[in-house]
């Protein structure tokens, strides 16, 4: 058996996001491992997926790209 502490991170959307709600929150948690992170978009429509860090940094770069 194995015990550990994960690194997470927790934020409500409504200052950021013009279509959240009240109680509609970002929480980003970081794998065991360090490799890559669980984020949970908590909304009218809730979404969760998994992120490498190699695949977090190509998702950031070409979000830097189309905004340009």
């Amino acid at each position: 058996m194995q015990k550990y502490k994960r690194k997470a991170i927790f934020e409500e959307l409504l200052e950021y996001d013009v279509f959240s709600n009240v109680d509609d929150f970002i929480e980003v948690t970081e794998w065991s491992n360090s490799e890559g992170v669980d984020v949970e978009i908590s909304t009218r429509n809730p979404t969760s997926f998994q992120l490498t860090w190699g695949q977090f940094s190509l998702l950031e770069k070409l979000i830097k790209e189309i905004q340009t």
